[in-house]
Formats: structure tokens, C-alpha cells, sequence
């Protein structure tokens, strides 16, 4: 058993990831983060689920970033969340930021996990868990490149003062979003209190991106969605 902090943002993957974790005997402390999301309702999803599984939860609060990761749909309120299939609507988070793509923010996960490993010195943690999936591995910061080259930056940084043994850790990153799913119904992970939707309204819109990828991935899956959606299915990009 290892004691681990855990990034949870509320979401399906990470929040499947800590169900996965405290079924394999490790001793939980989540953190969720607030960098100025405009869908900060997953907190309230993350908070949740620590409650549930009977876990520490802290958040760290870095909402003042968002002046400095403007450009985005999801810090800058100034640019629309695109529906799938409108230009840069479909873009994965970790490519890089460019007029057309605005459902990125660069350098992100730098920001998370500088965070998460803050806080793993503090606890004396034995590893810091990540929640990405093998769809979420890009070019930038969601690449194993990159968390290998960071946890070994942190190795330094934190050089004695953290565990000696220090490791970040991505135990979805070979699962499809599918995959994450069927593991998550396995653990009886309670879906319906997960937040996905880039919009972060009432209930998922159902037209964006993430709306959609969530929305198929549980057809993958053959798992029932319990999500509420606004909109049935989204747009063509034609309409």
C-alpha cells in the first residue's frame, strides 16, 4: 500500500482512477484544482467522490492563472466552447493552442502537477497519480515524454524534502476512453456524479466536444449513460 496523491478534476477518468486505486489497497489523498475552468463544476464531482471514498480532499485554488492561460475556451470567457464538428471543436486538449483550436490550454498539466507534487512533499506521498487516458497522450503535456521529463524535474526540486522514492504515476494511460468506462462500471464508480462538459452549466450540453466523446464512449463501452444532456446529440457540422 502506498500513500498517493491523486489529481482528480471530477471527471470520468480521474475519478475512475481513484476508485481503482482505493480497490488496489493504497491510502487516497485527492486534489482537485481550480485554474480558472470555466466548467468548475467538476470540482463539486470531486469533492464527491473523496466523500465517497472515504478520502482527504483538498483543492488547491490557482483561479488567478486564468488571466495568464487566456485564449482559451476553457479560462477565457471572452472565447465560445464550439460545438463538435465546428471548427476546432473536435481538438484534442493537448495540442498546441491556435486560432481554430480553442479547446486547449497549453502548458496546463505543468501547472496540475506542480500542484499535485507540492502537496505529495507535504504529505510524505509516495507517488502522485495523473488521470489520462490513451487518447488524452499527445505531442505536448499530456505526452509520456513530458511526464517523464517532469517527474524527473521534480525529483530535483524536491530533492530532501519529499519521499525518496517519489514517482508520478498514469495507470489509465494505455485505456481507451471505452476501456476507462467498463473499468469504471466494474467498480461501480456512480457515473452520474461525474462532470465531463466543457460548458459547465446546469447539465452537459451534449453538443461539444467532451460531451460527445463521453457520449460514444459509453456506446463503445455497452455501459449505460446516465448522463442528462441538453441537447440529444450534437449538430452536424453542416447545420
Amino acid at each position: 500500500m502506498s500513500k498517493i496523491i491523486a489529481v482528480v478534476s471530477g471527471g470520468i477518468d480521474s475519478v475512475t482512477m481513484a476508485y481503482q486505486l482505493r480497490a488496489q489497497g493504497h491510502d487516497l489523498h485527492l486534489l482537485g484544482i481550480d485554474y480558472g475552468q470555466r466548467h468548475r463544476r467538476e470540482l463539486d464531482c470531486a469533492r464527491l467522490a473523496a466523500r465517497r471514498l472515504g478520502a482527504p480532499y483538498e483543492e488547491a485554488d490557482l483561479g488567478g492563472a486564468r488571466g495568464v492561460l487566456r485564449g482559451s475556451s476553457l479560462t477565457d470567457s471572452a472565447v465560445d466552447v464550439p460545438d463538435e464538428g465546428a471548427a476546432g471543436g473536435g481538438q484534442a486538449d493537448s495540442e498546441v493552442a491556435v486560432p481554430g483550436r480553442p479547446n486547449i490550454v497549453p502548458n496546463r498539466n505543468a501547472l496540475l502537477l506542480s500542484a499535485a507534487f507540492a502537496l505529495a512533499v507535504v504529505e510524505r506521498a509516495e507517488a502522485v497519480a495523473f488521470g489520462i487516458m490513451a487518447e488524452d497522450i499527445g505531442p505536448s503535456d499530456t505526452s509520456l515524454e513530458f511526464l517523464d521529463a517532469f517527474l524527473a524535474m521534480e525529483r530535483i526540486a524536491t530533492r530532501g524534502h519529499a519521499h525518496p522514492d517519489l514517482d508520478l504515476i498514469a495507470p489509465l494511460a494505455r485505456l481507451l476512453k471505452r476501456e476507462v468506462i467498463a473499468l469504471g462500471d466494474q467498480l461501480s464508480v456512480p457515473f452520474e456524479d461525474t462532470w465531463t462538459c466543457f460548458r459547465g452549466e446546469e447539465v452537459h450540453c451534449g453538443r461539444c466536444a467532451s460531451c460527445v466523446e463521453r457520449r460514444e464512449a459509453f456506446v463503445a463501452a455497452g455501459v449505460h449513460d446516465p448522463t442528462v444532456y441538453a441537447a440529444s446529440r450534437a449538430p452536424s457540422a453542416s447545420a
